[in-house]
């Protein structure tokens, strides 16, 4: 009856120790599945915020590029301009590169303003844009100032010749031609050059080209030209 109950103990012994030991691995599971779960959610935020952020960077790129792009002529604006100014220049200290600075100024568009309208003067600014863009390399940086001014930065030229591609922007802006109402109507443009060396600056490489253009201009007044364009 002893040895019975002793086997009958130890059998309710062993059935406690393996319930013991099932519970065990049962509240191991519930403690790791959490810390897992909790990984996954951290690895998923990072992920979205990643992406959020290069959506968000993107966004940035394109506010910037519009704040910096003349909507009528879609082309650098000043802002835009000066910035890729500073940039070659800062380029050029680096790497002992050359290159000219030209400032040109449109002649005659307050005439065609004030007869034929600014839509006239507007598709007269397009033109010379559109001029310029197809004239110039890739390399090269064209952009409008303001107004009636613009200007371009011309890589990797000499004096001599960033003056003889001057020359060449202002043929092929005094050759353009329109009709307005009728009449005919012809475009012009003087242009200063000022070079960019190891001391450049901005705002004193634009004064230099500006003073240079303004003599430019003076010059041109007593060259022949189509009536119209002066």
């Amino acid at each position: 009856m002893k040895k019975t109950t002793r086997a009958a103990a130890r059998g309710a012994g062993k059935r406690r120790k393996a319930a013991a030991a099932e519970c065990g691995t049962e509240a191991a599971h519930p403690v790791s599945r959490p810390a897992s779960t909790a990984a996954d959610r951290a690895r998923q935020t990072i992920r979205q915020l990643k992406t959020e952020l290069a959506q968000a960077l993107e966004r940035v790129e394109e506010l910037q590029a519009a704040a910096e792009t003349d909507f009528l002529l879609g082309i650098l604006n000043r802002r835009g301009f000066e910035r890729e100014l500073g940039r070659s220049i800062a380029y050029i200290k680096r790497y002992h590169a050359s290159a000219a600075l030209l400032v040109l100024d449109v002649d005659g568009l307050k005439p065609i303003n004030d007869t034929f309208g600014h839509a006239a003067g507007d598709q007269v600014l397009k033109a010379i844009a559109a001029q310029l863009t197809r004239i110039v390399r890739s390399s090269d940086v064209v952009g409008r100032l303001g107004g009636d001014e613009f200007a371009v930065v011309l890589w990797n030229l000499g004096e001599s010749d960033a003056r003889a591609k001057a020359a060449a922007l202002e043929q092929a802006i005094d050759s353009l031609s329109f009709v307005f109402r009728g009449s005919p109507v012809h475009a012009g443009a003087s242009a200063g050059v000022a070079m960019l060396g190891p001391h450049a600056e901005t705002g004193r490489a634009l004064e230099e080209a500006d003073s240079a253009m303004y003599v430019r201009k003076a010059q041109r007044r007593h060259e022949p030209r189509p009536a119209s364009s002066r």
